[in-house]
Parts: C-alpha cells; structure tokens; sequence
C-alpha cells in the first residue's frame, strides 16, 4: 500500500525571528532542561499558531472559550489530531494541555521535510483560543509507531491512520513519535535507514514501541515474517525500551453471511502466513504485550455490518476497504487507547477517556 496522496500542508508562515528555547539534539525526546521560556499567544493568527523551535518534544498549554458559546480542537504538524473538540460556555475559559513531538520530516518518515518548527491548528465548530504556551517538555514519556498507511501520519484527506488520532487520547506528559510509513512491511522497514535505522537509536529507556506491520507482507514467508518480527522486539529491547506487538486492522471484506472470516480481511497472505496468528505467537514465546487489534476490529466491523462500516474506511470515496476515514481511525486510536490502558503500559491519568 504506497501513498496515495503526496500532498503537503502548506508552510506556515505567520511568524519570523523567534528566538526558541534550547532543546535536545535527537527529535522525539524531552527537551533539556535548561530551557527557560514559554511562547505565547502572539504567534497565533486566523486560527493557526506557527512556533519557530527546533525539534524536540515540547508541552502546549491552551486556554479555550471566548465571549459566545465555543467548540475548540486543536490539530498539528501532518494532520495530528493533539486535542479533542472541547466545548466551553459564554464566557467560560477551560484550560487543557497536550505533548507533541516535533521532527524532520514532520510526518511519513520517507516524505517531505515539511515546514519547520511548531504548527497547530485550532478547529472544531466555533474555535476559540484565550491563551496558549508553548515549552520544552522535560520529563515526557514517549510512544513510538512503527507500522504502515494505516498507522501513520497521512499527508491528505481523506485518509488518516490510527497512529495519527492517537495523540488526542493523551494528556500532557506523553508523546506520540509516529514514525509509521506508507507501503512498509517488516522486511523493508527493517532495510531502510530511514526507517529502523532512524527509530532504533532514538528509544531510551521505558518508552513504548508500538509494531503493527503486516499488510504489506504479501509476499513473505513465515519464518522470515517471524524473525523480523524477533529482530524489532530484541532491537527495542537492546534500547531499553519496552515494545507491544500489534495485530494489523482487518480489511472490510466481507462473507455473504456478514463475518469477516476470510483471508482478504484477516490478513492471511498468498503464501498462507497468518499475520495475526504469528503475531500472537511472537509475543507468547517473547513475553511482549499485545494488542490484538485484528480481534478488535473485526468484532468491530461485524457488528456495524456491510453499510454502517463504510463510514470507518474509505469505501464511500474511493471504494477502499483497506484504509481508514478519520472517523474510522479516530475509532481505532480509541480501541488503542483502551488497550493501552488494560494492558496498564501507560497511566490512566495520562489518558484521556
């Protein structure tokens, strides 16, 4: 599955000759501590904030609501969703906060640069900022992604993958690193220095590695399948960090009695591996968490039946039963999320229910 749509979000340029805080020299990590100051409100304009800082991961705090009744979201950077629409009453001013990873390139690992430094976007039905700042996050726990279209940060609508949804469900204090890429199975991701090369070294101690890579394994035998899957458990492993094992979203293929029990939808590929069931089995043998995502979806996807689950992928516009709506990969983060949260990797006051 290669990208389907190139285009980029437009370089902001609302603002010039910033002077940012200092932050540390690998993207995707805590700032040092060393920096001093916040950036404010005074970079926002027409409901876009642009912040000249380097990479690194960095805290927002907002101030939402004005004079009338007000829907805020905030979105950033590729299309991140980093908060949800937040209402607030005549008058009244709700405080939120969110942590955001800041890199190069800003979105698919192997796309565009994209512009550099801080973009947010405020939306919503009747967007409304009082406040805003912006500093160096010092002590942020980090998610890492790695996996395909349907995990990563996508450059256009209508497309969205979970891992881009994932960061509303998180409040400040965590950071979502999606270094998910377009058309990736675990034999190129592992081949590319853009990809594995770039990630590995980045993970420190006790960050989560989520690896949901699968639905472009067409062509890979099981045991090779298996020993990549072994080759980024012990690469997170060997960093310190802590990886979950993944099983890829189905596909919306549907029997004639309404299940998804075929090899299109459960990712069983020609040469009959299946992807989730060796998953499974890594992570058994391993001792690594698991979040069976194929499972979730499915009975997911069941229960909405044929039409009211075109709305979570892309069929109504482009006949795609692969890859998902925002609604539907917003509906995925959730089931992440809860995952997340059972499994108990990350604490449930950093989570947004």
């Amino acid at each position: 599955m290669r990208r389907f749509n190139l285009a980029v979000l437009a370089a902001l340029t609302l603002s010039a000759g910033l002077t940012a805080a200092p932050a540390q020299a690998q993207p995707g990590h805590h700032t040092s501590a060393g920096a001093r100051h916040a950036l404010g409100i005074d970079h926002c304009a027409a409901g876009v904030c642009h912040f000249d800082v380097p990479p690194g991961t960095y805290d927002v705090r907002v101030l939402l609501g004005g004079d009338d009744a007000s829907s805020t979201a905030v979105t950033g950077e590729t299309r991140r969703s980093l908060l949800p629409e937040t209402p607030a009453a005549p008058g009244e001013r709700i405080a939120r906060s969110f942590t955001v990873d800041v890199r190069t390139p800003e979105g698919e690992p192997t796309g565009p640069d994209g512009s550099p430094g801080l973009d947010l976007v405020l939306g919503g039905a009747a967007p409304a900022l009082a406040d805003i700042r912006v500093t160096p996050a010092r002590h942020a726990r980090q998610i890492f992604l790695v996996g395909d279209s349907t995990v990563c940060d996508q450059p256009g609508a209508p497309y969205s993958g979970w891992g881009q949804q994932l960061p509303q469900y998180l409040r400040a204090g965590v950071s979502v690193a999606n270094y998910a890429d377009s058309g990736e199975s675990t034999v190129s991701y592992l081949g590319n220095p853009q990809l594995w090369g770039t990630v590995r070294p980045l993970i420190r101690p006790g960050d989560l590695v989520l690896i949901q890579l699968a639905h472009n394994d067409k062509t890979t035998d099981e045991p090779t399948y298996r020993t990549n899957l072994e080759s980024l458990v012990d690469g997170v492993r060997a960093q310190g960090g802590r990886p979950v094992l993944v099983t890829p979203i189905v596909r919306r293929w549907f029997n004639a009695d309404g299940t998804l029990d075929n090899d299109t939808a459960l990712l069983v590929n020609g040469l009959g591996v299946n992807h989730p069931a060796v998953i499974r089995s890594v992570a058994a043998e391993r001792g690594v968490p698991l979040i069976d995502l194929t499972a979730r979806t499915k009975a997911l996807v069941e229960s909405l039946g044929v039409e009211a689950s075109k709305s979570i992928y892309l069929y109504n516009e482009n006949k795609d039963n692969t890859h998902t709506s925002v609604h539907g990969a917003t509906v995925y983060a959730g089931l992440v999320r809860d995952e997340l949260i059972a499994l108990r990797l990350v604490p449930a006051a950093l989570v947004r229910v």
